[in-house]
């Protein structure tokens, strides 16, 4: 995306020309001696063995400011616990594993929701916390860089220019959002351009101008999994347990943090990562329910600053939402046009009425439970019910990887 707009009051940085790997790494290098940095990975054990997985650990042997790299493995059995302990090893970082789901790991999460602390379900916003706990307890960093383990496109240069703008000492972000053009042969991303940016578009529409609306709609690649931020803001945010993670973050940084020391930053030309299944009788499934989540957790962080949704506003956003989904469509019918890319029109208006019944589902099950699924709770609170439990939490995990 070699442009230099900037979206408004969030920062852009954006990828001008091709600069030296080795000259940003040079520079990180330095940087990590004041601030050294942390890589989390949250995988699921059936990602182990994944051509993504291989090419990311290959390019990840040769990074050379990593002060640690922590790995949240959901869903693994025993087998493939000792697996994953094997295939990480070769990391020369020492990457630390967190086995979520072992048995020594589930009886400090069962001490914490015995004591009232909201733990979650297991899922990828219960292990990325696990992972911010590891970092806490473990105080060999100051700062944390988050991807994803299913990036097909992966190279060393994503994660340098997602640490770059809050590792630099003069900068003065404490956060950092990923973005990136996703195309191959066609145009992907179609829960961002046909659902999250039509319905933001909508609601501006229908409440007006209102500061976490903004917010919001001027990150480039909202639902991106790729972030980086100062530890002293993991002690301070609430963490969604569903698919509603990525703005249920941004929701607690816009609260935790200063807009002015927010950015995003383009990481790479393109990136391509495992598509989902669209599901579109399930809605417990595929791309339906990650609408339906993503949707709900939009609507809930609203509410909780202080916008009303009620039936009326609803009813407004459906038909207005219709409409921006369609010039959504006829616009990217024709950037698709002029890159030479495949588009199949039928389809991506088929995503709409897709989506349009998964904001439908998703505005009913507000209006029933405005609250719904309670946020793990941040560690600032653990903490102050468990003051033991970061030393209690590096024991355990310590204690998983020697054995």
């Amino acid at each position: 995306m070699s442009d230099f707009y900037q979206t408004g009051a969030v920062t852009t940085l954006h990828k001008l020309g091709k600069r030296d790997i080795k000259d940003l790494e040079a520079e990180l290098l330095e940087f990590s001696k004041q601030c050294p940095i942390a890589l989390i990975l949250p995988c699921h054990a059936r990602e182990l063995g994944t051509k993504a997985l291989k090419l990311i650990v290959k390019e990840l042997k040769n990074v050379p400011y990593l002060s640690e790299i922590i790995v949240g493995l959901d869903g693994a059995s025993q087998s493939e616990w000792r697996r994953a302990r094997n295939f990480f090893k070769q990391l020369p970082q020492s990457p630390i594993i967190i086995w979520t789901n072992g048995a020594r790991v589930q009886k400090l999460l069962n001490k914490l929701e015995d004591s009232g602390l909201s733990i979650g379900s297991q899922g990828k916003g219960r292990n990325v916390w696990l992972c911010f706990g590891y970092v806490l307890a473990s105080e060999k960093s100051k700062m944390v860089a988050i991807h994803d383990c299913d990036i097909l496109t992966y190279s060393r240069e994503l994660l340098s220019r997602l640490c770059y703008p809050v590792a630099h000492p003069s900068l003065g972000f404490d956060f950092c959002k990923g973005y990136y053009a996703r195309f191959t042969n066609k145009l992907n991303g179609r829960v961002m351009r046909l659902l999250v940016t039509p319905l933001l578009r909508s609601l501006k529409i229908i409440i007006g101008h209102h500061p976490f609306l903004t917010y919001l709609d001027n990150f480039r690649y909202l639902l991106s999994g790729e972030i980086s931020m100062d530890t002293d803001l993991i002690r301070r945010v609430r963490i969604p347990p569903d698919w509603g993670l990525e703005i249920g973050m941004l929701a607690e940084i816009f609260k935790n943090s200063s807009i002015k020391s927010i950015c995003q930053a383009d990481l790479c030309d393109n990136y391509d990562h495992k598509h989902q299944e669209i599901s579109v009788r399930d809605p417990d499934k595929g791309l339906n329910k990650m609408a339906i989540d993503i949707s709900k957790s939009l609507f809930r962080t609203m509410a909780a600053e202080g916008i009303i949704l009620d039936t009326g506003v609803f009813d407004t956003l459906l038909s207005s939402y219709q409409r921006q989904a369609e010039d959504a469509v006829r616009h990217y019918a024709a950037d698709a046009a002029i890159n030479g890319l495949a588009f199949d029109r039928h389809e991506e208006e088929s995503m709409v009425s897709v989506f349009a019944n998964s904001i439908r589902i998703a505005a009913k099950a507000f209006l029933a439970d405005p609250l719904g699924a309670t946020f793990i709770s941040n560690w600032n609170r653990v903490q102050s019910a468990l003051p033991e439990i970061l030393r209690e939490l590096l024991v355990t995990i310590q204690q998983d990887n020697q054995s």
